[in-house]
């Protein structure tokens, strides 16, 4: 079975967009006040109790807030027990070591809420249009641009700059065909997006995305003349949103076609072993112990969450699974310095952002794909690491 997730532009009416920010609301209400009961009011509710505080607890008392607050009330009780699930959830992987401690959710950023899939019926209109009927809501209609296959889960509306969404979670039965392509490496970069071994290179449309940030740059600078709480604040923070909205949007289109493109026509993919989140971290340090070459850093980090390093990665995961491919990944220590043709690791063999000249037997290629082939070949390895050769 595979998780799938299926998202499409919905088109309300004035009415039902109304409710939609009351639900997202009140969920992200239910949401806090549960946080603020686990994180200040344990010790108080377990000595009065004799029990922790969990989902049932919580969901009793959810019970008897809806019974007290109508408007509350008003909102349909099964998304409000989806936003504790998410909070039992949060803790559950803060507990276990894979995430950091949950935080509250904010107006602007978690504009959502969420229906399990039975409660939740669609159907097409005609081959361009679909309605989805939500409860305490009714039918709305959304634009349909792709079948929605499997059996669905859940049902999330969420908001962006570029208006309200549906998503529907779906669950599918998959028997992945046997795949006889054959491998490659790839080197993920700053200057080309990324290198593949066979000698070729896929770039995201940077004069597009420059151009765009150009102008989300000088939108920033005129929401910062903006009087807070104005009009004209509120529009000017409407438009920037919208055009970096647009940046997201145009880079996962890119991800989403390269990443198709390599899961049909390759078996194994072999990817360095990037903790990105590590690598794009702040050099800025602290006050005793202020970090060095800060600006340096800063512009780093900017180009690798501009070429969307991660995003790749999980999606290409999941694309070439369900082609019957793999996906590898191996350390990137030297990958950079050694020689694809001797095995040679020497740092100065690399001349520059695009060059790499063995100093031993003279290969002479384009440094990324150098790295691409390196990665390629420490991906058949049977430990996953670079085959080294002479320091």
């Amino acid at each position: 079975m595979q998780n799938r997730g299926y998202k499409f532009r919905l088109y309300a009416t004035a009415e039902q967009e109304t409710m939609f920010g009351q639900y997202a609301g009140v969920c992200r209400l239910v949401y806090n006040l549960g946080l603020e009961q686990r994180r200040d009011w344990w010790r108080q509710f377990k000595a009065n109790t004799g029990i922790a505080i969990s989902y049932p607890s919580q969901a009793r008392e959810l019970t008897a807030l809806r019974a007290e607050f109508d408007w509350i009330a008003a909102v349909s009780i099964i998304c409000q027990q989806q936003a504790l699930r998410d909070l039992d959830k949060a803790f559950g992987n803060f507990f276990a070591g894979r995430a950091d401690y949950p935080t509250p959710r904010k107006r602007g950023m978690n504009d959502a809420f969420r229906f399990s899939g039975r409660d939740c019926q669609w159907r097409k209109l005609n081959a361009k249009w679909a309605v989805v009927k939500l409860p305490k809501i009714g039918k709305v209609k959304f634009r349909l641009t792709g079948d929605i296959p499997g059996t669905v889960k859940n049902v999330t509306v969420t908001s962006d700059a570029l208006g309200w969404h549906v998503v529907f979670s779906t669950e599918v039965e998959h028997t992945a065909p046997p795949n006889f392509g054959p491998a490659i490496g790839i080197d993920r970069g700053v200057v080309h997006t990324i290198a593949l071994s066979g000698g070729t290179f896929r770039d995201m449309p940077k004069e597009q995305l420059n151009l765009l940030d150009r102008r989300a740059r000088k939108q920033a600078r005129k929401l910062a003349r903006c009087k807070r709480g104005s009009n004209r604040r509120h529009a000017a923070r409407k438009i920037l949103a919208g055009t970096k909205a647009k940046i997201a949007r145009i880079r996962l289109h890119w991800n989403h076609e390269r990443t198709t493109e390599i899961a049909a026509m390759h078996s194994v993919v072999v990817l360095e072993a990037l903790k990105t989140k590590s690598m794009t971290a702040s050099a800025a340090g602290t006050v005793d112990e202020p970090g060095r070459k800060v600006r340096q850093k800063a512009g780093l980090n900017r180009a690798i969450l501009n070429n969307a390093w991660h995003q790749f990665e999980t999606l290409l995961s999941y694309k070439i699974a369900e082609r019957g491919g793999e996906l590898r990944k191996v350390n990137p220590a030297y990958t950079s310095q050694c020689c694809a043709e001797c095995g040679t690791i020497d740092k100065a063999s690399r001349e520059s952002q695009a060059t790499f000249r063995c100093g031993h037997c003279g290969h002479t290629a384009h440094a990324d794909t150098n790295a691409a082939r390196n990665i390629l070949r420490a991906g058949h390895s049977p430990r996953r690491g670079l085959p080294l050769g002479n320091h």
